[in-house]
């Protein structure tokens, strides 16, 4: 069965900046290689998460994907039309199909901008979109959508809270109808509760617009939730990237199985049953990359050929030809299974009560 068309590719993507020496001549003494060398695609109605722990760019490629920043080197093909190279009027036509909901909803919003005048900005800058006397309709619209009050549309930033503001960047980035929507941790600054409403929001948002997401997080368990494909970075690069089951049930890089082990259960018996993995050393400055795997200072499995050899997104050889949940993309010379958390047990079924009508509504 051939899966969804292929909205977005991204090939050999890097991202360096340079580390320079002196005030008059400057001179580049090394870069910090934020993304450096990132390959995947998105298919359209698809959700890919990326996860990774802090430093490891994934909000650098957020910006890359929209073009806020130019890359280094690689290509970011939309429709199969590469926008790293695209400028004015060409550009601005793609932007209105790649949208970015933005971390921290407390400083994405202008404080000096009514609500209707955030949501509504997109309509001045793509007038075509909407005629000038339509606009004030279509916010309340987009309000609505989102589960705000219309009739708060003259409101401030400030008089709502943390989850309602995070709706209004949502409600901006569905402005002009988009196809792609990159999500840079957009629930990260939430409580929990909200977290669920707003992934929730998130979720039905994209089937009723066709949405395709980049669902950027830290977060593992709000990735799975809403990811059918799910990218782990490490340093600037995938290192392993399969479906949501291929990655949590069946982890074969010792970086994911690292991450998942971290993950908190709330199962006592099979939190007892888990067995944690503890890495040593620090995370590697972006300034200075070890040689061969990237992972290797920090990992258990690593060995001579580690130091020397760059291992290739790719099926490992030990799974090639096989069709199993561990056949997926692995950046580890020595790759293997490891089901970090032990499957729950089925809780005992309790006897079954004798039926008796008689006492059905007896209050116990």
């Amino acid at each position: 069965m051939a899966g969804p068309e292929t909205i977005l590719e991204v090939s050999g993507l890097v991202k360096h900046y340079p580390l320079t020496r002196g005030i008059l001549f400057k001179k580049q003494i090394g870069a910090v290689r934020a993304v450096d060398g990132v390959d995947f695609a998105l298919g359209r109605g698809e959700t890919l998460g990326i996860v990774g722990e802090s430093g490891c760019g994934k909000s650098t490629l957020a910006r890359l994907l929209v073009n806020l920043e130019p890359p280094t080197a690689g290509s970011i093909r939309y429709k199969g039309e590469d926008i790293t190279r695209l400028s004015g009027r060409a550009l601005k036509a793609v932007r209105r199909n790649i949208q970015m909901v933005f971390q921290d909803p407390y400083t994405s919003l202008n404080p000096r901008m009514t609500v209707g005048d955030i949501v509504g900005e997109p309509y001045e800058i793509h007038p075509e979109v909407a005629p000038k006397g339509d606009r004030r309709r279509r916010v309340r619209e987009l309000l609505d959508v989102v589960g705000l009050n219309p009739e708060h549309i003259n409101r401030y930033p400030h008089q709502f809270s943390g989850g309602q503001r995070q709706r209004i960047g949502i409600a901006r980035g569905l402005a002009l109808r988009p196809e792609i929507i990159v999500a840079d941790e957009p629930v990260s600054a939430l409580d929990v509760s909200v977290q669920a409403q707003v992934i929730n929001l998130m979720a039905r948002l994209q089937d009723e617009f066709g949405l395709s997401y980049v669902f950027i997080a830290h977060d593992l368990s709000i990735v799975r939730h809403i990811s059918d494909r799910v990218g782990v970075m490490y340093l600037g690069k995938i290192v392993e990237i399969g479906t949501d089951e291929e990655i949590y049930e069946h982890p074969t890089h010792p970086y994911t199985q690292a991450l998942l082990s971290a993950v908190p259960v709330p199962d006592p018996a099979a939190r007892e049953r888990r067995e944690r993995i503890i890495l040593s050393g620090d995370v590697p400055s972006p300034a200075d990359i070890p040689s061969g795997c990237r992972f290797r200072t920090r990992c258990w499995k690593a060995r001579e050929r580690c130091v020397l050899q760059v291992p290739p997104l790719a099926v490992p050889e030990e799974f090639r030809g096989t069709t199993g949940p561990a056949a997926h993309d692995s950046a580890c010379h020595f790759a293997e299974e490891m089901r970090v958390v032990p499957p729950e047990e089925p809780p005992e079924k309790p006897p079954e009560e004798p039926h008796n009508s008689a006492n059905t509504h007896e209050v116990r």
